[in-house]
């Protein structure tokens, strides 16, 4: 995403670039010409320096933490923060109170779309906030970070929040779904190129991309996860906790998270989503690595 700020947006000043891990934000940098970047010591230094300010982190307690930092840096009056986390929407609304009451502008910007999207630049972004505040925020959306938006302008930030915990269970089904099916493929005898096929011509797109990770083995292969197994399972607890406050059960769901923990006690903390297959071939009497 920020690759694509620095490419693509009208900025005047080079892009100020702060990691947890120094290490990441030097490499990043060396990926994009001289003087485009500039890379930050810290986070109160970013915000005293910035007008317009993007956050996205793993999980709620960090994004909270880091709004505790932003906040007690100094003055956020007039700045404008664009929240992309994926997180409880109930934590969105409070973070946001807690800038508007400094006198400063927030948007709720999560989006859709894997890290191969994020590259070139063609996610989908949920905004929600302020109509005005949006329309700071857009210049960095459609043609920059991302290929389109849903427009919340002047709806509650909940919402932007409350669609990407949604939108994320069709991920988390969707994997299911794939995994189950090929593995019923192989064991029934039809073989599993037989339904990618099938998957290719009537779901292309995410269906298709998902069906070749897993075939690839890359869910036992990689070094890092693409959709680390503990993300994973923090939007389905975010989407449990929506349900329940409203009496909808989500049997798929279900499923899917239990697929998920036997992820994580297989694999750690570098399991990945399409991991759900390893977990449906173990419990179908084949090996967890499709090797």
């Amino acid at each position: 995403m920020a690759k694509n700020v620095v490419e693509k947006a009208e900025v005047e000043h080079p892009v100020l670039v702060y990691n947890r891990t120094k290490q990441r934000a030097i490499e990043f940098a060396e990926k994009l010409p001289a003087g485009k970047t500039e890379i930050l010591d810290s986070i109160p230094e970013g915000v005293a320096r910035a007008d317009v300010i993007f956050t996205i982190l793993a999980k709620d307690d960090i994004v909270e933490a880091v709004a505790d930092t932003i906040l007690k840096s100094g003055d956020v009056k007039g700045k404008l923060f664009v929240e992309c986390s994926t997180i409880h929407p109930d934590t969105t609304t409070r973070i946001a109170k807690r800038f508007l009451d400094r006198g400063a502008e927030f948007v709720a910007a999560p989006v859709f779309g894997a890290p191969a999207m994020a590259e070139v630049g063609q996610l989908v972004g949920v905004l929600a906030g302020p109509g005005a505040s949006i329309q700071k925020a857009r210049q960095f959306f459609k043609g920059v970070m991302a290929r389109s938006e849903i427009d919340m302008s002047d709806e509650p930030y909940e919402k932007a929040l409350q669609l990407k915990i949604i939108g994320n269970t069709f991920v988390l089904n969707m994997v299911e779904q794939v995994s189950e099916g090929l593995v019923l493929a192989e064991k029934s005898g039809l073989g599993t190129q037989y339904l990618h096929q099938f998957v290719e011509n009537i779901f292309p797109g995410p269906f298709a991309a998902y069906s070749t990770r897993i075939q690839s083995g890359a869910y036992h292969r990689m070094s890092y996860p693409l959709f680390p197994v503990d993300l994973a399972r923090k939007d389905a607890r975010h989407a449990f906790s929506l349900a329940e406050a409203c009496g909808v059960r989500m049997g798929n769901l279900e499923v899917a998270d239990a697929h998920l923990a036997a992820v994580k006690e297989h694999d750690g903390e570098k399991g990945d989503i399409a991991g759900i297959y390893g977990a449906v071939r173990a419990e179908s009497g084949l090996k967890y690595e499709n090797d």
